[in-house]
């Protein structure tokens, strides 16, 4: 049975990236425990407790990017939310956040469906 390729350059390249991948996500968990220290050592607000996360979020999917993995979308809209919903509590903003959240998500949608429109009219 054969030991997924190990010994060919494939097999090493699948092992490395595999290496990598752990390591990153343990460097992620690292400061996310950091962070979390620091801020209950601070007595941190919310805001700026998400705003953190969301930032070291949004970090380790870059250097997924910059060390040539695949960046994952789903963490990179929940490193987005993080830092909005953070922002939102610093800023103390008086709108109501689901009414934003919903414009913003149908703006999308209609963003999305014309651009798919006009790629299908050019093919």
């Amino acid at each position: 049975m054969p030991d997924e390729g190990t010994g060919t350059e494939a097999g090493k390249q699948r092992k490395d990236v595999r290496e990598l991948t752990k390591k990153l996500t343990a460097v992620g968990w690292g400061l996310f425990f950091i962070w979390l220290g620091i801020a209950l050592l601070f007595d941190a607000e919310v805001g700026f407790i998400l705003v953190g996360v969301g930032l070291i979020t949004f970090i380790m999917q870059a250097a997924r990017k910059y060390y040539g993995l695949e960046s994952e979308t789903f963490w990179i809209v929940v490193a987005v939310l993080f830092m909005v919903v953070g922002l939102w509590q610093i800023l103390d903003l008086k709108l109501s956040l689901m009414a934003v959240l919903l414009i913003v998500v149908g703006a999308a949608l209609l963003v999305s469906a014309a651009k798919g429109r006009r790629k299908g009219e050019e093919g």
